[in-house]
């Protein structure tokens, strides 16, 4: 099936979208980006202004892609930064997806203190050993439900280390809770933080990764050390020392109401940035 993007799907940019860290069940072969989504095996490649795509309808992969969004409008709006404006231009047409809200937080949870790869290698092993194959190698997200009743060393085994309490303990809190996911998406961003951190794993890093990848809560600012050292260097004091929550309020006081966008902007952009001595 193929999309045209037009719109307020304009810009898109697809590669930069599953490379930049958001998602870790993506992965390029040649031109087209394999993945799941809703429990379903999907290729999907962009040539220009066109997707093209397999395993999923066109309703799937707007909402997913969130191609509704008036994306260019939420750029506009940043204010005149150089350093912002750079990372907008470097990572062009990057949105943020709408991921499902437990395989978000599983996967932030197993996420902590670790790069990239080896996150991608967690989630791998955690749905080879505990989801349901669907085809071309893919597997389901396992269930709450599934890794709840798993013996913590079946979890240990796919190499998350001391997550796996956190890991099973969350599990074990939302698989009692069928409407927890319903009850998060009404509540306003800093109550919803609360709620979320009261789970096993769940710090405020964490939190802010669940609610602005998988609730779009858009003020939702996650700080990990890139993103403290780019506020550091560019936007605060150096020599001062700053709280976790004093360094997401400044991004928002800074960048305005869409301050996580701007946030994936700047990770997106971090090697650039890294160049750009502070003036």
């Amino acid at each position: 099936m193929s999309l045209v993007l037009e719109g307020n799907a304009v810009p898109f940019n697809l590669d930069k979208t599953l490379s930049c860290g958001q998602v870790f069940r993506w992965e390029k072969l040649g031109a087209w980006w394999c993945g799941v989504l809703n429990n379903k095996a999907v290729r999907i490649r962009q040539d220009g202004n066109q997707l093209h795509f397999f395993g999923v309808t066109e309703g799937e992969i707007i909402r997913y892609f969130d191609l509704d969004l008036d994306l260019k409008g939420i750029l506009t709006g940043f204010p005149d930064d150089p350093i912002l404006q750079q990372a907008v231009l470097e990572a062009y047409g990057l949105r943020i997806v709408r991921q499902p809200a437990w395989e978000c937080t599983a996967s932030y949870i197993v996420a902590t203190f670790a790069n990239i790869p080896g996150i991608q290698t967690r989630i791998k092993l955690l749905c080879e050993r505990f989801g349901e194959e669907i085809r071309e190698g893919r597997y389901t997200f396992p269930s709450p439900e599934i890794l709840a009743a798993s013996p913590l060393c079946d979890i240990r085994s796919c190499r998350v280390g001391y997550r796996d309490k956190y890991l099973c303990g969350t599990a074990t809190v939302l698989s009692a809770d069928s409407t927890w996911e319903e009850k998060i998406a009404t509540l306003p961003y800093r109550e919803a933080r609360a709620e979320l951190i009261r789970l096993p794993g769940v710090g405020k890093k964490v939190a802010d990764c669940i609610l602005l990848f998988a609730f779009h809560h858009l003020e939702a600012v996650p700080v990990d050390v890139w993103i403290d050292r780019i506020m550091r260097t560019h936007y605060l004091d150096e020599g001062k020392r700053y709280s976790y929550d004093s360094i997401a309020d400044s991004a928002r006081k800074i960048f305005g109401p869409n301050a996580g966008y701007a946030q994936e902007y700047l990770f997106a952009a971090r090697e650039m940035i890294q160049e750009i001595r502070k003036k």
